[in-house]
């Protein structure tokens, strides 16, 4: 009987405990549940200030920012109207320099022009003086053959009369210098001259004048100068034109060495470069001119006697010694005996 009473005892108490737990859940879950009410009613306090104060700082510094940015604008822009001021500033004294170095130009091209015409007429006075000392030393040579010779065998060369006259049909040129006799191409120095200047003409876009030469030429090659000028209002009015004109300002026979040609000794005898070069001209159509230097007058006789003999007429053009056999458009044309 006591036993009975001990197990009914156990299972009360067991069934408490269970109650007790469920009470103590029910009571932790209704907590969490009042607490979570009370978190989602619980308005949340937000510092408005610190809301306010970011928006206020931003838009401080982009006005600052703002600011800086109008400050170097209106700089940038003053230093520009600076720059264009200068440019014009600089453009102005450009124009005055450019107008002065024009008028400068044109003074030396003034003064370039009185120069190479005094060189002109300097050059013109030599030759004349030239020319004199060789007629004087003619004379005065045959004064002293005439002299020496004996009375009763007095010889008498006859040669051309000593009335020039212009040259206008076939010649031949050559020089005669150290005693030396070379021919001149001249036809052919000629053309190459044409055809070389024809190809350098661009040089006159930017300057007045310029000065070349060509390739040699049977030993001897062409320097010469081309020169632009502006048609004057008297020019204009007789030939109706008008701008500037192109003109061979100065050509020179130059030799390419001092040596050139051959002796006249070996110019006289059979089968020489000088009789070679007579074969094919007619003497009664040809003029052969010898541009003669102060160290060669005597054997400029010899070879005007033979050349006299074979029926030819001689222009003799004695130059000053150094300096070189040229023309110009107001040079002269040889005169033949």
């Amino acid at each position: 009987m006591a036993h009975v009473v001990e197990a009914e005892t156990e299972a009360v108490n067991a069934d408490s405990f269970l109650d007790i737990v469920a009470s103590v859940v029910s009571v932790m879950i209704i907590m969490v549940l009042m607490v979570g009410l009370r978190i989602k009613n619980t308005p949340v306090a937000v510092p408005t200030a610190s809301i306010a104060a970011a928006p206020n700082a931003a838009l401080a510094q982009d006005a600052a920012t703002e600011q800086s940015l109008r400050q170097d604008v209106l700089k940038t822009a003053a230093e520009m109207e600076g720059v264009t001021r200068q440019a014009f500033l600089r453009k102005q004294q450009r124009d005055r320099l450019a107008v002065l170095v024009t008028s400068v130009e044109q003074k030396l091209d003034a003064s370039h022009g009185q120069l190479e015409g005094q060189s002109r007429e300097d050059l013109d006075l030599q030759r004349k003086v030239s020319e004199a000392k060789f007629e004087l030393e003619q004379l005065g040579q045959a004064r002293v053959a005439l002299e020496s010779a004996p009375a009763e065998a007095i010889q008498v060369e006859s040669y051309p009369t000593p009335l020039s006259h212009l040259v206008d049909g076939n010649e031949l040129h050559f020089q005669l210098r150290a005693g030396r006799l070379a021919q001149i191409p001249m036809a052919r120095l000629l053309t190459k001259f044409k055809s070389d200047a024809e190809h350098q003409l661009y040089k006159l876009h930017d300057r007045s004048e310029f000065t070349e030469s060509t390739a040699p030429e049977g030993g001897f090659y062409v320097r010469y100068t081309i020169e632009r000028k502006d048609i004057t209002a008297e020019e204009a009015v007789e030939t109706h034109r008008h701008g500037t004109r192109i003109e061979t300002k100065l050509i020179r026979f130059i030799p390419v060495s001092d040596d050139i040609g051959e002796t006249v000794e070996e110019a006289l005898r059979e089968n020489s470069q000088f009789r070679l070069a007579l074969t094919d001209v007619r003497p009664s159509a040809t003029t052969i001119t010898i541009w003669t230097y102060p160290d060669s007058f005597a054997a400029f006789r010899l070879i005007k006697k033979e050349l006299f003999r074979l029926g030819f007429a001689t222009a003799g053009r004695p130059l000053p010694e150094g300096t070189p056999i040229s023309g110009s458009p107001e040079g002269s044309k040889s005169a033949a005996e």
